[in-house]
């Protein structure tokens, strides 16, 4: 029986599907919590090694947060502060995950869904997938976090016209400014993902995380290099992944780094 979010495994490779095709994947308050409970179970399995999002269909990746609900529990402060609560932390779990993860955006990713997508390390879409935060369109002000990662990934200048004109925009647009790492035709893009996240497996998890780590730490305004920082450093020269790559750079070979 499938539920409005599930997780398939293949090797280390877990996909996070969103499972609402009638709805267009759009996020519910129980999704939003779901997503938090399914994150926080892969972070600490020790075969997953990297983490692709996507719809369940090539309708959507997800059409934004269910509006429908929004009258119900999502009106007025009190209500609205729980709802939001609920909504970034789902966001901020997928951020901080602590492997690669790869959004695979067919269709529209909108509002909480390009928010959610705006979480990940890299973003693949095809040519008519429609992409905007529309939340200027019902009175809603975006929040600090998403805000200042929508300013990381396009710019200020960017950033403020996708969000005050509520625009929905090409994932071609959205390349040309940064937003979407590559584009792949519809028929190719699953495969597409599978080969760049097979092709980041083939290096060092170890560096993988530690870069995944320095570079968040950048973004979020740490200038100086904390002893966390330093010693994922120190610890990597310490690796059996740093011995293999050494011993396949002086041998001539290509590294077989553990998972």
């Amino acid at each position: 029986m499938t539920t409005e979010i599930y997780v398939e495994k293949n090797g280390y490779i877990a996909t996070l599907v969103l499972n609402r095709p009638d709805k267009r994947n759009s996020l519910s308050k129980a999704m939003f919590q779901n997503i938090v409970e399914q994150l926080e179970q892969l972070r600490v399995d020790s075969s997953i090694k990297l983490l692709i999002v996507r719809g369940v269909n090539e309708v959507a990746f997800s059409s934004g947060a269910d509006i429908s609900e929004f009258l119900d529990i999502r009106y007025a402060a009190d209500n609205a502060k729980a709802y939001n609560d609920l909504a970034l932390k789902a966001i901020d779990t997928l951020y901080k995950f602590p492997h690669p993860t790869i959004a695979m955006i067919q269709g529209l990713a909108i509002g909480g869904g390009l928010e959610l997508a705006n979480a990940c390390d890299f973003r693949m879409a095809t040519p008519k997938s429609k992409l905007g935060i529309t939340a200027a369109n019902i009175g809603i002000v975006y929040n600090l976090e998403s805000t200042k990662r929508l300013i990381n990934l396009v710019g200020v200048a960017k950033a403020k016209e996708i969000l005050y004109t509520a625009n929905i925009f090409t994932a071609q647009d959205g390349k040309n400014i940064g937003l979407i790492t590559a584009l792949h035709e519809p028929e190719d893009i699953e495969s597409a993902t599978l080969h760049f996240a097979e092709h980041l497996l083939s290096k060092s998890s170890i560096a993988n995380a530690g870069i995944k780590k320095m570079i968040q730490a950048i973004v979020d305004g740490e200038n100086e290099e904390s002893d966390e920082l330093a010693q994922i450093v120190l610890n990597s020269f310490s690796s059996d992944d740093y011995n293999e790559g050494i011993q396949a750079f002086l041998n001539k070979r290509k590294p077989i780094f553990n998972k």
